[in-house]
């Protein structure tokens, strides 16, 4: 009996000892972590792309001088709004010695054969009265007089005009700067003084002023060449101002470059859009903007948050885990549509009761694979 009872007392450690090991193998064998979980939901996805650029008047006007000389007097200032016509500036004359003297010269010849024409016309007349001379010879003289007239009145005029910048008689000066459509002034590059050199075929001229419509303006961005296939002329565009906190304008896109440009190793393609202006603010000429642009849309889809799927490292296929039991998930593959960076559309692999894990940081062994991805990598 003593024997039994020894047997039976020198047991209970070792019972004891399988029992906390079987405890505590099955608290090791159940995961430390916690996760929650998420159910999918339907909702509309909009994928959007931002363009950013600025806004421009559609048509801006550089006033040009038609002579050379010097600003003498300018009538606006910038911001003002001027008329077809209204006077901008005046410009002084300052004659090219060589060609005011070549047109003094050809002015005092065409004096002097006016004098000697006027001579002969004066002596045949008296001859053609008399009935000296025929009708027909006398008509020569008289034409020979009319053009030696006609000479000095050119020559004369051209030397108005290289003088002082117009012929007497003239309507409009030259040396005025009128303004060639209606607008605002936007800018004036030139003061008092400055010397400007005339527009004609072979050098642009000197900008008096520029001149532009600010009822009529557009917004000019650029976007990737990854978007630029989806965008189409007439799109609505968003157009948020920086220097205009909390208001936003519609724009209707009316063109997309044909060409890109290389710019910093992307290729990106010009867009403008027509602005649809309101009476709740100013907009400037030349205000940075960004243009939303809505390149796809999908309403009522099934979709998760994209933070939730996760991608394998060898087939780059999505996928997530779905709860089957507690704290028990099980792998599951999707097909995934439309994204906004937030919402992702699941087009197969999930239903709308399936409970999506919520990754809470990675496990060590996660950690591991990606480090060597890293160094694979490199």
């Amino acid at each position: 009996m003593k024997k039994i009872v020894k047997k039976i007392f020198l047991s209970i450690p070792f019972l004891l000892l399988v029992w906390v090991l079987i405890y505590f193998g099955k608290k090791n064998s159940e995961s430390a972590l916690e996760f929650k979980t998420k159910t999918p939901f339907r909702t509309t996805i909009v994928k959007k792309s931002v363009a950013t650029g600025k806004v421009l008047p559609e048509d801006e006007v550089e006033i040009k001088p038609q002579i050379s000389g010097i600003i003498d007097r300018i009538y606006v200032a910038e911001g003002d709004f001027v008329k077809t016509g209204d006077l901008i500036a005046k410009i002084k004359i300052v004659p090219n010695e060589q060609a005011l003297n070549n047109a003094k010269g050809r002015l005092k010849n065409a004096t002097l054969n006016l004098t000697n024409n006027t001579l002969e016309y004066n002596r045949n007349k008296v001859l053609f009265e008399r009935g000296v001379i025929s009708n027909q010879e006398f008509n020569n003289f008289q034409l020979r007089y009319d053009q030696a007239k006609q000479d000095v009145e050119n020559a004369g005029n051209d030397y108005q005009i290289i003088k002082v910048g117009s012929a007497k008689g003239s309507l409009s000066a030259n040396t005025n700067i009128r303004a060639t459509v209606t607008g605002t002034i936007l800018e004036i590059p030139v003061k008092e003084g400055d010397q400007v050199i005339e527009s004609n075929n072979f050098n642009a001229g000197t900008t008096i002023a520029a001149i532009a419509d600010l009822n009529k303006m557009n917004f000019e961005g650029k976007v990737d060449e990854a978007e630029v296939g989806k965008l189409k002329e007439g799109t609505v565009l968003e157009v948020t101002i920086a220097a205009l906190e909390g208001i936003s304008y519609k724009a209707t896109l009316n063109f997309v470059a044909p060409k890109g440009k290389e710019e910093q190793g992307a290729v990106l393609f010009k867009i403008k859009a027509a602005l649809q202006l309101n009476d709740e603010s100013y907009v400037r000429a030349g205000y940075s903007a960004n243009a939303e642009l809505i390149l796809s849309k999908k309403d009522d889809v099934l979709a998760i948050k994209e933070s939730l799927v996760q991608y394998d490292r060898k087939s780059e296929k999505p996928y997530v885990e779905i709860l089957k039991e507690k704290n028990t998930f099980e792998r599951v593959d999707l097909k995934l549509g439309i994204s906004d960076g937030i919402d992702v559309e699941v087009l197969e692999g999930l239903g709308k009761n399936d409970l999506v894990k919520v990754w809470n940081k990675a496990s060590k062994e996660d950690d591991e694979d990606k480090k060597k991805e890293a160094k694979r990598r490199k």
